[in-house]
């Protein structure tokens, strides 16, 4: 049987942690970004975030159902923090623009998080609020609903996936990260014309571009599909 969450209201510890800290959601979800970033995403767990935050692992329980539920209000979280970064200017370009790249920047920002949470759907509200206002952009900007919905779909999938893809580099020990980085120059860059004539006329470029994210490029080109839609609609 499934542990009972207890309600917000009924939360509020009596004692203090040993640390002097009142526990609440908040405060489990920001340390438990402290241990990840400390012991990597597979670091998390009760007895570890029960040390961090001075309580028994069980205290834990009265306030996620699980690892898996803490895990979902990590991943609601960094979607919060994106969305509290992010400015509506009313341009439907510019707006969609801002908003993935605050997204992104946000898992970033916490890559052993990214890494546990990028796949996740949370149905937390702060994820609901950056959905409603994904959609709310692109139906504003004229897009009939089916549309809208397959254009959101490919938005918060790339900005997710770029995400996750871009945190699994930099949770890589910097010995490691460094080493694939070079592998453009000191493997790409040798492979012969003759075998290989595609990468070998490209090498100087692929080492110049491809340690950096293609996030903003591939973002690009989903606005660009935007303005495409909009022209059919328009026709």
């Amino acid at each position: 049987m499934a542990k009972q969450v207890v309600p917000e209201a009924a939360r509020q510890r009596r004692r203090r942690t040993h640390g002097g800290t009142v526990l609440s959601e908040e405060i489990i979800v920001r340390t438990a970004l402290r241990v990840l970033r400390e012991h990597g995403s597979t670091g998390l767990t009760a007895r570890r975030l029960g040390a961090a935050l001075g309580a028994d692992p069980s205290t834990l329980y009265r306030y996620f159902a699980g690892m898996d539920d803490l895990a979902r209000a990590i991943g609601d979280e960094l979607m919060g923090r994106a969305l509290d970064s992010w400015t509506s200017t009313g341009d439907w370009r510019a707006d969609p623009r801002a908003l993935g790249r605050a997204i992104h920047a946000s898992y970033l920002a916490h890559p052993q998080a990214a890494v546990l949470t990028a796949s996740r759907v949370t149905g937390r509200p702060r994820e609901i609020a950056v959905d409603e206002t994904i959609l709310g952009i692109l139906r504003g900007a004229g897009l009939p609903d089916p549309v809208a919905v397959g254009v959101y779909h490919a938005f918060i999938d790339q900005s997710l996936a770029f995400a996750a893809l871009d945190a699994g580099s930099l949770a890589l020990a910097d010995e490691a990260r460094t080493r694939d980085e070079e592998m453009w120059r000191s493997t790409y860059a040798r492979l012969p014309a003759e075998s290989h004539p595609n990468i070998a006329a490209t090498a100087h470029l692929l080492a110049r571009r491809m340690p950096h994210s293609a996030f903003p490029a591939a973002l690009e080109m989903l606005l660009e599909h935007i303005d495409v839609q909009l022209s059919r609609v328009g026709a």
